[in-house]
């Protein structure tokens, strides 16, 4: 058993220990020497948020569960994520009216993702004189605190195609994203494993040759940094101070190469890079969730959002009995034989969902694991698919975000209550505090979400 003296004065690495350079992200998983000197009692919350978004409604009566509170019984759609039923909360109630129409041709679905993460109305841009006005998304929000010391800020993922048409009246530009770093400007999702893989890791390697990279990324740093000093003896004030802010950004750099170096060859090991998108929907959004977790795990982002199924896609789903397009399905005109389809496209989705969650819970980091650091959030902006309703939503969560957030429950919000109030909430519980985020009254009732 290690003594306490020995335990105080082991040396101890930051956290953000990892290196974005030339060809290459080198990065550490939660090691005992980053908790604190005095004891891994004190280890730091990381928040980490996953944005989940699946498109075309929902059955009610398959997917709400039964009772409410911790006295619920798990729904057909959400059965499995029974192993993880105390990280788990279902929230209903919740309504996006800024989805609705108002009446300018946009149509339900691209309206639908548009409202998910940020409560405003999507106009139809393609009609004259409009032009895109959104407005920052709550995982972009998010990103702006938990995401600024980390190497990317978010990762936008996709496993379902884009598309330019047949995405509902009125303008498809919505339904490709659901993340928008302003009003104006969307992050395009990525959905092949290749490039996802190289935006985190760069070239990959065995750990040795990451080391090496890391050491020439080092030398090109003096010679970096040598220039910034000449030339912040030439210029004015305003430019000498933003080539101090980049000289302090090459500083991190540095302590970076340093922690890493200081740990030789013993960084995590990442898998070979992938080569193509897997033919199999199951295999590429696993793959994907995969990748998403390596990111978590090394602390190489803390935000991300993915559409496993965007507004309007006609994917078949054969390999669990559906070969029928997925759109069509939604529309399932009260016929039992297409509700218990949509019931099984519905379930399959949340599986996996249940596929990340559970290696996350299974994944230690600090006190805990990565899933109790973290919160999951799967849904989207349509209530009712058949009706194309934006209210009563989908909506499950999991993860505590570190105890902050209590689980285990079905929580019926009072009718009306916006979605925006439950964004409001969760981004207050890691330190993002906004006034509003689109059309939201407040944040939810304290006793609704907040650990006892």
């Amino acid at each position: 058993m290690t003594s306490k003296a020995s335990f105080v004065t082991r040396r101890s690495l930051p956290r953000r220990t990892f290196l974005r350079g030339v060809g290459a992200t080198v990065a550490l998983p939660m090691l005992d020497a980053m908790l604190p000197a005095f004891g891994a009692d004190a280890a730091p919350f990381t928040p980490r948020f996953g944005f989940v978004y699946v498109g075309n409604g929902i059955v009610h009566q398959t997917f709400k569960p039964r009772g409410v509170g911790t006295d619920f019984e798990l729904s057909p759609v959400l059965a499995p994520l029974a192993p993880l039923r105390r990280h788990l909360n279902v929230i209903s109630g919740l309504d996006h009216n800024q989805a609705s129409s108002f009446g300018d041709g946009t149509g339900d679905h691209p309206r639908s993702s548009a409202a998910w993460l940020t409560g405003v109305h999507a106009y139809d841009r393609t009609q004259p004189g409009v032009e895109v006005r959104l407005a920052t998304t709550a995982d972009q929000l998010a990103a702006q605190e938990i995401g600024k010391t980390t190497p990317l800020s978010s990762l936008e993922l996709s496993v379902d195609t884009a598309t330019q048409s047949s995405c509902d009246s009125g303008d498809c530009f919505y339904v490709n994203t659901v993340s928008w770093r302003n009003e104006t400007t969307p992050n395009l999702t990525e959905n092949h494993p290749r490039i996802v893989f190289e935006r985190l890791f760069g070239d990959g390697g065995s750990a040795a040759e990451r080391l090496v990279r890391v050491r020439k990324t080092g030398s090109i740093l003096d010679s970096v940094r040598e220039e910034a000093h000449r030339l912040s003896a030439s210029v004015g004030h305003g430019d000498q101070t933003k080539l101090d802010e980049y000289l302090d950004s090459v500083r991190e750099i540095e302590q970076r190469i340093e922690s890493v170096e200081s740990q030789g060859t013993d960084s995590v090991a990442l898998p070979d890079r992938p080569i193509g998108i897997p033919a199999s929907f199951d295999e590429h959004t696993k793959l994907m969730f995969d990748l998403q977790l390596l990111a978590f795990q090394t602390d190489t982002t803390r935000v991300f959002s993915m559409i496993m199924a965007r507004e309007v896609s006609n994917r078949s789903y054969p390999h669990i009995g559906v070969p029928d397009p997925h759109h069509p399905v939604s529309h399932h005109r009260d016929d039992a034989e297409l509700i218990e389809k949509k019931t099984k496209i519905d379930a399959y989705h949340v599986s996996l969902l249940g596929y990340l969650a559970e290696k996350m819970q299974a994944t230690p980091d600090g006190d805990g694991s990565l899933l109790d650091q973290s919160l999951l959030m799967h849904g989207g902006g349509m209530g009712d698919g058949n009706l194309h309703t934006h209210t009563d939503l989908p909506c499950v969560l999991l993860g505590n975000l570190g105890g902050r957030v209590r689980t285990g429950q079905h929580i019926a919000c009072a009718e009306g209550t916006p979605m925006a109030n439950l964004l409001l909430t969760l981004l207050d519980k890691v330190g993002v505090h906004v006034d509003a985020i689109g059309d939201s009254t407040g944040q939810l009732e304290p006793d609704l979400l907040s650990a006892i």
